[in-house]
C-alpha cells in the first residue's frame, strides 16, 4: 500500500513541477524569440523605408567632428565612396548599421531576379545569395525566416525588393539559451524527484498506516463475527426444531444471518485482495475454459428471469493466475449484470484477445442512466440501486471485489455507458 501511494504522490508532484517549469521556460523563450523577431523586423523596416540601405540622416550632425579650419585638424580623408569613416558614424543608428549583415535582391515584374546588392554581406557568394532570394520569392510570403535569414518583401516602382537580414548570431544566442533553460529545468525536475523520493515515504506513511489499520480491522472483525453468527444460526435451528411448522420470526433470523455471513465473507475477501501482496495460488490456466464454464452456470438463471443471455468466448486464451479468483471475477460481473438488468433485458459476455491482454467484458441493458464513464461503481458499497433496496440481494461490494481481483492480476478494469441505456464492465488481464 505504501509503495502504491508513494508512486501516485511522486507522479502527481513531478507532473505539477514539470507543468510549472514548462509554462515558465516556454513563456521566457517565447518572449525572447518574439523580441528577436521584433528587432529584426524593425531593422528590415528601416532598410525597406530607405530603398535597402541605412539613410545618412540617421547619423546626427552633432556627432560629426568639426570641419577643418574650425579649431581641429581633419582625422582622415573621406573614403572614395563618399561615406564617413567609422569614427565619424558613431551617432544615431551607426552601431546598428555596422552590426547588421544583409543583402538586397530585386525582381522585375515577371518574377526574374534582376540584380543583387551584397555590399553589406560577406558570408554568401553571389550564386548562394541568388538561390536563397529566388527561394524566398517563390514562397510568396511577406515576412518570415529562411534558415538564419529574416526577410521582408516590398513593392517599389513595379519591382519587388527582397531584404534578407542575417540573424545567425541572434538565433545562435536564442538556441543556446533555449537549450540551457531546458537542461536546467530537467536537472531541476530530477532534483525534485530525488528529494521527493527521500521524503515521500514519511509523507504517505500516516495515510498508509491508517488504511492498513482499517483493512486489519475489517479482517479481524470479520473473523470475530463468525462465532456469534454461527451461534445465532445454531440457536435458530434449535428453535425451529421445537416449533411446529414454519415460524416467520425464525425464518427472518435465518435470512438475515445468511446475509450477514455473506457480507463478512465479502469484506474479508476484499481485504485480502487489497493487500500489498495478496495470497493467490498462481498457476497457468485456460481463461477461455474458465470463463465459458462460468457463463454456462448463468444460462438457466437467465432463462428463469426472462432475460436474453449471449456469450462469445475466444478459444485458447491462457494466462497465469488464481483460478478461484478469476472465476469469482467472471461470476461477479455476470451476477451484477443479471441483478441490474430490467425484466426482459439482455446480458452479453465477451472474451477476446486484445494485443497482449485478454479482454473480458459484460454488457447489460439498464434503466436510463448518464452516458460516459461509470468507474464510481467500483467504490465499496456503491450500487446501481440508489435506494439500497435489499431486493437485489447485493451489498455493493461485488464490483469492488472485481476491481481488487483484476488489479491483483496486474490488470485494469473500467465501466462505461455508451448509449445511456446499457452498462459495460471491461476487465483486461495479461495473457501468458
Amino acid at each position: 500500500m505504501i509503495r502504491k501511494l508513494r508512486k501516485k504522490f511522486l507522479l502527481a508532484a513531478l507532473v505539477a513541477v514539470f507543468l510549472v517549469l514548462l509554462v515558465l521556460i516556454g513563456a521566457i523563450n517565447i518572449l525572447n524569440y518574439r523580441s528577436l523577431v521584433a528587432e529584426a523586423d524593425e531593422t528590415l523596416q528601416i532598410l525597406a523605408s530607405n530603398g535597402g540601405a541605412f539613410p545618412r540622416q540617421m547619423f546626427r550632425e552633432q556627432d560629426l567632428p568639426p570641419a577643418p579650419g574650425e579649431g581641429q585638424e581633419p582625422l582622415s580623408p573621406p573614403p572614395e565612396d563618399g561615406r564617413e569613416p567609422f569614427e565619424e558614424r558613431r551617432g544615431g543608428y551607426g552601431e546598428l548599421a555596422y552590426q547588421s549583415r544583409f543583402f538586397t535582391a530585386w525582381f522585375d515584374g515577371e518574377g526574374a531576379l534582376s540584380r543583387l546588392d551584397l555590399e553589406n554581406l560577406a558570408s554568401l557568394t553571389e550564386a548562394e545569395a541568388a538561390s536563397l532570394a529566388e527561394e524566398v520569392y517563390a514562397a510568396g510570403r511577406e515576412r518570415g525566416f529562411s534558415g538564419d535569414y529574416r526577410y521582408c518583401r516590398t513593392e517599389l516602382g513595379g519591382e519587388t525588393m527582397l531584404l534578407l537580414l542575417n540573424c545567425q548570431r541572434e538565433l545562435a544566442t536564442f538556441r543556446s539559451f533555449l537549450y540551457a533553460s531546458v537542461g536546467i529545468s530537467l536537472a531541476g525536475v530530477l532534483g525534485v524527484f530525488l528529494l521527493l523520493w527521500l521524503f515521500s515515504g514519511r509523507i504517505v506513511r500516516p495515510i498508509a498506516e491508517s488504511y492498513e489499520k482499517q483493512r486489519r480491522f475489517i479482517t479481524d472483525a470479520g473473523h470475530e463475527l463468525k462465532t456469534p453468527i454461527a451461534i445465532i444460526q445454531a440457536d435458530a435451528d434449535v428453535l425451529e426444531s421445537e416449533q411446529e411448522g414454519e415460524n416467520e420470526w425464525i425464518s427472518d433470523i435465518r435470512r438475515q444471518t445468511r446475509r450477514l455471513t455473506e457480507l463478512t465473507a465479502d469484506l474479508v475477501y476484499l481485504s485480502r485482495m487489497e493487500e500489498e501482496k495478496p495470497s493467490l495460488r498462481m498457476q497457468e490456466l485456460s481463461l477461455s475454459e474458465l470463463v465459458e464454464e462460468t457463463a454456462r452456470s448463468f444460462q438457466a438463471p437467465a432463462r428463469a428471469k426472462g432475460k436474453r443471455f449471449q456469450s462469445a468466448v475466444a478459444p485458447d486464451l491462457h494466462m497465469t493466475g488464481d483460478a478461484n479468483a478469476l472465476a469469482k471475477l467472471a461470476s461477479i460481473l455476470l451476477d451484477n449484470a443479471m441483478k441490474y438488468s430490467p425484466e426482459g433485458g439482455s446480458v452479453e459476455l465477451r472474451l477476446e484477445r486484445s494485443g497482449k491482454n485478454a479482454r473480458l467484458s459484460v454488457k447489460n441493458s439498464t434503466a436510463p442512466r448518464e452516458k460516459g464513464n461509470a468507474d464510481q461503481l467500483f467504490a465499496r458499497f456503491t450500487r446501481e440501486d440508489e435506494s439500497r433496496s435489499s431486493e437485489t440481494g447485493g451489498f455493493g461490494l461485488g464490483l469492488a471485489i472485481a476491481k481488487a481481483v483484476t488489479e491483483a492480476h496486474r490488470g485494469r478494469i473500467h465501466a462505461q455507458s455508451e448509449d445511456g441505456a446499457s452498462l459495460t464492465v471491461t476487465a483486461e488481464l495479461p495473457l501468458a
